[in-house]
């Protein structure tokens, strides 16, 4: 058994007997789950089959299967005293951790925790099920005497935001944005207080992501005037620390200022200045992300500037092609999402069939559940560019791919998805009379509006 195997079975047995749980009780706590989860195999089987599974996961002579790994879950994510924590110092972390140290990888960890994470937070309540006890211990102590502030507090804050992150497309952004919220009020109070230089810096940085999140959380909640106001406090307290972060925070704020104003200036100078500090910050991810934006900007408006637009895509592709490893931050942009600026600058600069093309490699990239939100925008893009490519069938093809982008605006709410959708709509109206648009519209209605 290799020694990561041995550690990973050892947080098992912790967790179980820190709870004064015997295999009977753990067994039993699992089965009950399963009966709620409707998890047949695990509901029916008797507490002596499962008790024996336990020990040989304590043994390291097995490991969780995924069903078992969510009953876990779920299992976990609520204390000894039964409320809801699921964030930094938490339980249901370390089971995390455990299932890590046993080779569960990364991606499957973030569905464990979407799905426990919409469970808990199903009933409205457990708005502090981000924030681990553990941490809100540390956070009260913090907020009592600011100064006392520790760095494993700031790098809980992190965490905290960084897990409702990862809810995005599976928890409603309504749940989220009032999580989120908790995050946002800590960091204000703590930076009104007084810290050494060194944790104070990380403080800032931490409090600006939590700041862009909540504003993209209120975005999507129709609170425009709070999601601009956010993004301003997040600029703001970001400062000069991290050019690459605040470029990020930029690029965000450019496209909430465009959807929730349709202030195209106001949109262009915001995407301007996140260039300009993508290019003095050390991430060539963050420069790609920024001149693909800037390059969508150019092309929306009365004016489109194809120079601007091109420019900013080769200077896109420029920053892909040179060595992103090691770039600190790691996921912010990669060649599928730059395929998607390419086809929607195509459309605005009438190339359809080559932005049609782009825009299919770029749907292929958007299978994970973190991405759905995405990949509904890319599919809206796509069918425009395909009725603008004016082939056979070209109308309908365009109205039948639409109808995913529907079911995925419906299913994580996202404003952006459903704007363009409402766009191509428009674009179909030639056709109104046509049984493809008016099935179109039967699922618009019955998903959409109403329910």
């Amino acid at each position: 058994m290799s020694s990561q195997r041995k550690a990973g079975a050892d947080v098992l047995r912790r967790l179980r007997t820190s709870r004064g749980w015997s295999w009977t009780d753990l067994a039993g706590h699992l089965r009950a789950h399963a009966r709620t989860l409707h998890i047949a195999r695990i509901a029916a089987a008797q507490v002596s089959s499962i008790r024996r599974t336990i020990a040989r996961w304590e043994s390291g002579s097995s490991i969780p299967d995924e069903q078992y790994q969510l009953l876990l879950g779920h299992a976990y994510a609520r204390t000894s005293a039964g409320s809801v924590a699921i964030g930094p110092g938490s339980d249901f972390t370390e089971l995390l951790d455990a299932l890590g140290l046993l080779g569960v990888p990364p991606a499957r960890r973030d569905e464990i925790t979407a799905a426990v994470g919409a469970a808990v937070t199903g009933t409205g309540t457990n708005l502090l099920a981000f924030l681990g006890t553990p941490l809100r211990a540390e956070l009260a102590t913090a907020l009592a005497r600011p100064e006392t502030l520790s760095p494993s507090a700031i790098a809980g804050l992190d965490e905290a935001t960084r897990l409702v992150d990862t809810q995005i497309g599976v928890v409603p952004f309504v749940r989220l944005h009032l999580a989120q919220a908790a995050v946002v009020e800590v960091c204000r109070q703590l930076l009104r207080g007084e810290q050494a230089a060194e944790p104070r810096a990380w403080l800032r940085a931490v409090a600006s992501r939590a700041f862009t999140l909540a504003a993209r959380l209120a975005f999507e909640t129709r609170d425009d005037t709070a999601a601009l106001s956010l993004y301003d406090e997040a600029v703001a307290t970001a400062g000069e620390g991290d050019l690459a972060q605040r470029a990020h925070i930029r690029t965000s704020q450019t496209m909430v200022a465009y959807y929730s104003t349709g202030d195209i200036d106001r949109a262009r100078r915001t995407i301007d200045a996140a260039v300009q500090d993508a290019r003095r910050g050390d991430s060539p991810l963050m420069r790609a992300r920024a001149h693909a934006l800037q390059a969508e900007m150019a092309v929306r408006g009365a004016s489109p500037q194809r120079r601007q637009a091109q420019a900013s895509l080769h200077l896109a592709w420029h920053d892909l092609d040179v060595s992103t490893e090691g770039d600190p931050m790691p996921g912010v942009f990669d060649e599928g999402r730059l395929q998607g600026f390419e086809g929607v600058c195509g459309i605005f600069l009438g190339e359809a069939e080559s932005a049609e093309a782009q825009l299919e490699k770029s749907i292929a990239t958007l299978t994970g559940s973190r991405q759905r939100v995405q990949r509904a925008i890319v599919l809206t893009d796509h069918a425009l560019a395909r009725l603008h490519s004016g082939g056979p069938g070209a109308p309908e093809s365009a109205a039948e791919r639409l109808h995913e982008c529907v079911d995925l605006a419906a299913e994580t709410g996202g404003r952006v998805p459903t704007q363009r959708l409402r766009r191509a709509r428009m674009e179909l109206r030639p056709w109104r009379q046509e049984p493809f648009v008016a099935d179109l519209d039967d699922h618009i209605h019955t998903t959409l509006i109403g329910a």
